[in-house]
């Protein structure tokens, strides 16, 4: 059986205060084998890992601005004001974790510098000067990704292992395991947030029953932060756009698959563009100019064709067309000829035609 303890009285913590002392006090009752949860914000007031901000007014959201900016390791999303950020720990989080609730309005909080760090230290310090063979936990509150509302995790840990590895091991029907790890930590976090009030400055609870006692401090939370060669979503919002202006920016020689193209797709991406210097050539059209050209990829063909002094938009749009085909899973090139056998537009001249089709 499984207790969660919350841990009252403990106050506002400020700079330089033994937290460690004040959970003692606090709870006298704490006995080895506990798992002892505490909130990062208090972590981080003891730390002093508070910046002092203007109270109102614009210069309050410009020095939050900077802040966030100092904080930031990447911009994984933004939306309006709101910036989901990846922290120089590797935390993925909105706003790095800036905090403003709990604190009087001339500061903000910021996570702690080293949450594992922050957490070995407490542990030590219970043990050594209180007597207590703990584990210790440092949790914050994260959003999840396609899941509405919010739940605490581990940022810190020590003495207890992060993760529990089910990979190689079967279940009740003899399949096995290969992918299941359960982050046991952050359930612990999420399970002792239940009796955290945060209105209430609760900001400790302690979790009873798994015996925790004589064990190494561990890898830490940090094992966590999912390797980036392993992350499918590794790519922020700005850096997917960032990376599509650079791909469509060169010419490809990927090799073009010759089979037929999704004709919606290509569809799509001609409406979007809506140029009058592009052309989808008809199938008799585009026959005729492979038995011509027969070194043409792809599937398809568009003629780009435009007067003389109209032959720097054409190539703008040509681009354009380029990078919406892109987004439809279309891999394009460009070949700069010009072949009798098709028909272009009275004052227009050819400038070349467009394969489009599959990655081969």
């Amino acid at each position: 059986m499984i207790e969660i303890i919350p841990v009252t009285g403990i106050g506002d913590v400020r700079p330089g205060d033994d937290l460690a002392g004040l959970i003692a006090t606090a709870a006298p009752w704490l006995a080895d084998g506990d798992v002892l949860v505490v909130t990062s914000k208090v972590v981080s007031k003891a730390e002093g890992r508070l910046v002092p901000v203007p109270v109102d007014g614009p210069e309050r959201e410009a020095a939050r601005a900077a802040i966030l900016a100092g904080e930031t390791a990447r911009t994984v999303a933004r939306r309006g004001s709101v910036r989901i950020v990846q922290t120089h720990h590797g935390f993925v989080m909105a706003g790095a974790g800036i905090d403003a609730s709990n604190v009087d309005r001339a500061h903000l909080v910021l996570l702690p510098e080293n949450p594992d760090a922050s957490a070995r230290a407490l542990r030590k310090a219970l043990r050594e000067r209180h007597r207590r063979d703990v584990a210790v936990l440092v949790s914050d509150t994260m959003g999840r990704p396609w899941r509405t509302g919010l739940t605490d995790v581990a940022l810190g840990a020590a003495g207890l292992a992060p993760v529990r590895d089910y990979r190689g091991e079967r279940d009740a029907y003899g399949n096995e395991l290969s992918i299941t790890q359960m982050a046991v930590v952050d359930e612990l976090c999420a399970a002792a947030d239940l009796v955290k009030n945060k209105a209430d400055q609760v900001p400790v609870a302690v979790v009873r029953g798994l015996a925790v006692t004589g064990t190494p401090d561990g890898p830490g939370a940090c094992a966590l932060v999912r390797d980036p060669a392993h992350d499918l979503f590794a790519t922020g919002t700005a850096e997917a756009f960032a990376d599509g202006q650079r791909a469509v920016a060169v010419l490809s020689d990927v090799d073009i698959a010759a089979g037929p193209v999704d004709a919606a797709a290509l569809s799509r991406a001609l409406d979007l563009v809506a140029s009058p210097f592009l052309t989808l050539l008809a199938a008799g059209e585009r026959d005729k100019v492979r038995d011509e050209c027969p070194d043409l990829p792809g599937g398809e063909l568009v003629l780009a064709a435009a007067p003389p002094d109209r032959a720097f938009a054409a190539g703008v749009d040509l681009h354009r067309l380029r990078a919406a085909l892109a987004a439809q899973g279309l891999a394009t090139a460009w070949r700069d000829v010009h072949p009798a056998q098709v028909t272009v537009p009275a004052g227009a001249l050819t400038l070349g035609l467009l394969a489009i089709g599959l990655p081969g």
